[in-house]
């Protein structure tokens, strides 16, 4: 476990591998932290693999600074974490808003991109029955004023409700683990501003445009490797079929694995059999082979 100063606060990662290896960050989403990836990262190491995983601002045990904790603040904090470890070329690996974040960091700097994965991301803007109407309710509500900050900053909903999005029971332990950073409504709000961020119907427009800005870039780059790591639709999950569909028919350079059940936080739910995935995928495009010699 390590932390860098950037920006005026600091920004906690775990990192193990090769130190001199071809840089494999991995990236959570909202609620929760690097601590998602533990169980993931291990089945990944080899021989020229240096694997990162950073906790997003304001979350796990990185700073908490005065912010509005936009798409923007995050994609800015996050790439000085890059600069202050010296991290280019690197792999992405993405999960929720962490996938959101590699796109966006791939379409703005190509190229210190190597190759990207993801699983359960924001690949597209949503528009009418797009998002299951039980999300679309939800998220409705969640930026509704006064209701977002009761369910997020009073009740905690994300992180208490963390084992309904799972299809495999939760260790009460790790979710003392994802509890622990937002022990006060005060602590709370980079979850309450990333559920604001779901775009619906065009809204927020700021978040929409980057994600067509993405978009547009996953559809012209096939020379950078991608894979989509999909799941059966358990609780909670986000990609089904027609999403799957959509990103074969739509990004380039993809490759789509395909698993068994999970929920929306499928590195919890099936870690070993995604850790196969990357590391198959990884080993096929040569990301991370140590050199030949003689």
């Amino acid at each position: 476990m390590s932390t860098v100063p950037v920006l005026g606060t600091t920004v906690h990662y775990r990192e193990s591998g090769d130190p001199d290896g071809l840089p494999f960050v991995f990236l959570h989403g909202n609620p929760t932290s690097s601590h998602l990836w533990r169980d993931v990262l291990p089945g990944v190491a080899a021989p020229g693999r240096r694997l990162l995983a950073p906790d997003l601002i304001g979350m796990g045990e990185s700073g908490k600074p005065r912010l509005a904790y936009s798409f923007e603040d995050h994609a800015r904090h996050l790439d000085a974490w890059f600069d202050a470890l010296g991290l280019d070329g690197a792999v992405l690996i993405g999960h929720d808003w962490g996938g959101a974040l590699a796109f966006d960091r791939a379409a703005r700097l190509p190229g210190s991109v190597r190759a990207l994965a993801f699983m359960e991301t924001i690949v597209k803007p949503l528009y009418g029955d797009e998002f299951p109407p039980a999300g679309r309710e939800l998220f409705t509500l969640l930026r509704t004023p006064g209701v977002g900050e009761r369910m997020i900053l009073e009740q905690n909903a994300f992180i208490e409700g963390l084992p309904a999005t799972l299809a495999t029971p939760l260790d009460p332990a790790d979710l003392d683990v994802y509890r622990r950073p937002f022990p006060t409504p005060g602590s709370r709000r980079p979850v309450l501003a990333w559920t604001r961020m779901m775009p619906l119907d065009g809204e927020p427009a700021d978040v929409v445009a980057r994600i067509e800005r993405y978009d547009a870039w996953l559809a012209a780059s096939p020379e950078v490797p991608k894979l989509l790591a999909a799941f059966e639709p358990g609780p909670g999950a986000m990609t089904d079929a027609a999403t799957v569909a959509w990103c074969e028919a739509n990004i380039a350079g993809l490759e789509v694995s395909r698993h068994g059940p999970a929920g929306h936080h499928a590195p919890e739910d099936r870690p070993e059999e995604l850790a196969a995935a990357l590391s198959d995928w990884a080993d096929r495009h040569g990301l991370g082979r140590p050199p030949v010699t003689g």
